[in-house]
């Protein structure tokens, strides 16, 4: 379970930093304009630019703060330690994609959350004796925008119409009706913030040759497997990740479709999915964060 944060105070992985804490801080730079790379080119031969596409890169987050026990250099230290070792997991360390999160909250805002990896720690001893120790930390960002820190969910079986049917006499134009209380298109989903998020989408079995689709853009993931009962497929369409992984960490390759991609756009939109299943029994879990470009 998370934290709650009050004002000014901050989550760097579970290390708590700001205002009502031993590690102070005195300015956090990188939370503006995230930097572009761009296509720019200068054309030979002819004045002007040619403006090319623009990418987002990742945020360099830097954070200058100090660890302030006075009189207690040994808790200095230890805090030290605590921030160090914030990188030292090998599951973090050694794998390709996993981050930390660093929750921010600043007045007026709900806490917005970004995913990176710890890049600087380094610490000036000079004046520790004091048990005073300024910091120069930095969080390299997976992407450019700010997450909620509310995870989000919605659980769609494969049929459509979970109850009722058709009205008798059967005539054109035939309408499916649902039972009473019944959602007739359960895939809509609504996206807070003001940015496409990345979903993570996981396809409990059993079923076979599954297709996700997202209506408005037409964007569609397809999958040539079988998905036994008891196992489950998770497609990950974040940037750190971008991943189809088997319930026992084997990879799958897609059929169809990019991850890169499928994104939620913000407001009301619809998920919709297929596969063969007699028994009815699959689920399709979709699980995403509002986003924000900006703070």
């Amino acid at each position: 379970m998370t934290a709650s944060l009050s004002d000014f105070q901050h989550d760097l992985g579970g290390l708590l930093v700001g205002a009502g804490t031993p590690i102070s801080i005195s300015n956090i730079e990188g939370l503006g304009r995230a930097p572009v790379r761009t296509g720019d080119v200068d054309p030979p031969h002819e004045d002007g630019t040619w403006l090319g596409a623009d990418y987002y890169s990742g945020r360099t987050i830097r954070i200058d703060a100090a660890i302030k026990t006075p009189g207690d250099p040994a808790a200095a230290l230890d805090i030290l330690a605590m921030l160090e070792r914030l990188h030292d997991d090998p599951a973090l360390r050694l794998t390709g994609g996993a981050t930390i999160a660093l929750r921010l909250k600043l007045p007026g805002r709900e806490v917005r959350v970004v995913y990176g990896r710890l890049r600087k720690a380094d610490a000036d001893f000079e004046r520790l004796v004091h048990g005073w120790v300024p910091l120069d930390i930095e969080v390299l960002t997976a992407d450019q925008l700010f997450y909620a820190d509310r995870q989000e969910q919605l659980v769609l079986p494969l049929r459509t119409v979970v109850g009722g049917g058709f009205t008798a006499p059967v005539v054109a134009p035939i309408v499916v009706t649902p039972a009473p209380g019944d959602a007739a298109r359960p895939g809509w989903i609504t996206v807070d913030g003001t940015a496409a998020t990345w979903p993570v989408l996981r396809i409990d079995g059993p079923c076979a040759n599954p297709v996700i689709t997202h209506v408005e853009t037409g964007h569609a993931l397809r999958l040539d497997t079988v998905i036994a009962r008891d196992d489950w497929v998770e497609i990950d369409t974040r940037p750190t990740w971008r991943s189809v992984l088997r319930r026992d960490g084997g990879s799958l390759p897609l059929t169809g479709g990019r991850l890169d991609v499928f994104s939620l756009p913000p407001g009301r939109s619809e998920i919709r999915w297929q596969a063969t299943d007699p028994s009815n029994q699959a689920r399709l879990t979709v699980t995403w964060r509002p986003a924000w470009p900006t703070l």
